[in-house]
């Protein structure tokens, strides 16, 4: 599979750059992706709920009421989960959410991932272009050449260049990944997927 090389302005070099079919050419899992993306938003939860039971709970410990004669329940205590002001029955305590998933499962995931990307016409292969500036200015100009300014984008990177990332991190709907931090769910949100020329052998080499 080939796709177009295009500059930094939109404009096509006529230069074409051909993908691993085992990667980007899959046949797409749902359920491999449903998996990664559940444990991703899993993992970014901080688990740190927790209310106060009954026992945690200031209060008087005096019985309410005498045992019998009144009609109603007993009650033994203002601490209760039952009375206004009380503990909480059964509330949330700390936990962490994270759980494991096989490595193929997960590759499995990004390749399909990408493949439905493929299919949509919705990935960009952008010469490596070089911001010589930190300037939001400068990467809001890139997206205006590429059409890509109203879309959710994601950039991918073949290695860190802080000019890129400090350009771009005032962008509401821009995100700039490195090839090996790629993952399933930025690669769904996303609208549109620019990787740069040098990243895809990154990509092939981490996906095979």
């Amino acid at each position: 599979m080939e796709l177009s090389v295009i500059n930094n302005k939109g404009i096509d070099t006529g230069r074409k750059v051909t993908l691993s079919d085992d990667v980007f050419n899959v046949e797409p899992n749902d359920h491999s992706i449903y998996l990664d993306v559940k444990q991703y938003l899993a993992n970014q939860r901080q688990g740190t709920h927790k209310s106060k039971e009954r026992n945690e709970i200031a209060g008087s410990t005096r019985k309410l009421k005498k045992q019998k004669g009144t009609g109603g329940a007993r009650a033994g205590s203002i601490k209760s989960g039952t009375i206004v002001g009380g503990g909480r029955i059964f509330g949330p305590r700390p936990r962490d959410y994270h759980f494991k998933l096989n490595k193929k499962v997960k590759i499995l995931a990004r390749k399909s991932a990408i493949a439905y990307k493929i299919k949509e016409s919705s990935i960009l292969v952008l010469d490596d272009t070089k911001i010589g500036t930190p300037k939001t200015k400068l990467f809001l100009s890139l997206l205006g050449d590429l059409k890509l300014l109203n879309k959710k984008t994601l950039l991918v990177l073949p290695e860190v260049n802080n000019n890129v990332y400090l350009s771009s991190r005032n962008i509401l709907n821009a995100k700039v990944v490195l090839a090996e931090d790629l993952c399933t769910y930025d690669l769904l949100h996303a609208e549109s997927v620019v990787l740069m020329e040098s990243s895809i052998s990154k990509i092939e080499n981490i996906l095979n």
